[in-house]
């Protein structure tokens, strides 16, 4: 089946490109955001780091004070012992800093996620579902009009779908002028579906000369 994603329409095309630029820029303006809350997230991760970093370095200098007096003789074991300690404690400080950066910095994807996906997805849906279902519409109905007995067709696919008073406004009975094969109303309810439809009526080809 052939597809039509645009009318040829002027007016519903307009309308069709605002509407797919609209959704490009929602698209941008969700993205940026999601950018916005990752790096956020880190910015919060970023202490955590920071105090792993400045207490390894701390860590690193008890511990080589405490190598560096472990070699004074007599007194050395002593004097070592509490700046090794203190080394340790240095270290495990670091390691729940890193722990800490590490834990928050793991929400920043899902988080990112949370606030792109939630707003961009239902309306991209809804846009896929519309463009989806008006390309579909348009090329049958495109394919309608090209062939022989194709306004009877589209006259009765306006039947079918088109609102009451768009068809009173072409007949007063337009199902009886259908059935009757009345060539006026037939085409005037062919050129409904086709407008509503976004398809202009294909022109006839020239006849060729004998």
């Amino acid at each position: 089946m052939t597809h039509r994603p645009y009318s040829a329409r002027p007016l519903r095309l307009a309308l069709q490109v605002v509407a797919d630029l609209a959704l490009v820029g929602w698209v941008v303006v969700w993205v940026q955001l999601a950018r916005a809350a990752d790096a956020a997230v880190h910015a919060v991760a970023r202490p955590g780091y920071a105090l792993q970093s400045n207490a390894t370095q701390v860590a690193g200098g008890l511990t080589g004070a405490g190598h560096n007096v472990s070699q004074v003789p007599l007194v050395g074991d002593q004097l070592a012992t509490p700046l090794t300690a203190a080394g340790g404690a240095a270290d495990r400080i670091a390691a729940a800093g890193g722990d800490l950066g590490d834990r928050i910095a793991a929400g920043a994807l899902p988080t990112a996620l949370a606030v792109a996906l939630v707003p961009i997805v239902p309306v991209l849906l809804t846009w896929l579902v519309l463009r989806l279902r008006f390309a579909l519409r348009a090329g049958a109905c495109a394919q309608l009009a090209q062939l022989p007995g194709g306004d009877s067709l589209l006259a009765m696919r306006a039947l079918a779908n088109r609102a009451p008073g768009r068809l009173a406004a072409i007949s007063d009975d337009p199902v009886a002028a259908w059935r009757r094969e009345d060539g006026d109303v037939v085409r005037r309810l062919a050129d409904l579906e086709l407008g509503l439809s976004g398809v202009r009526r294909p022109r006839l080809a020239p006849a060729r000369p004998a």
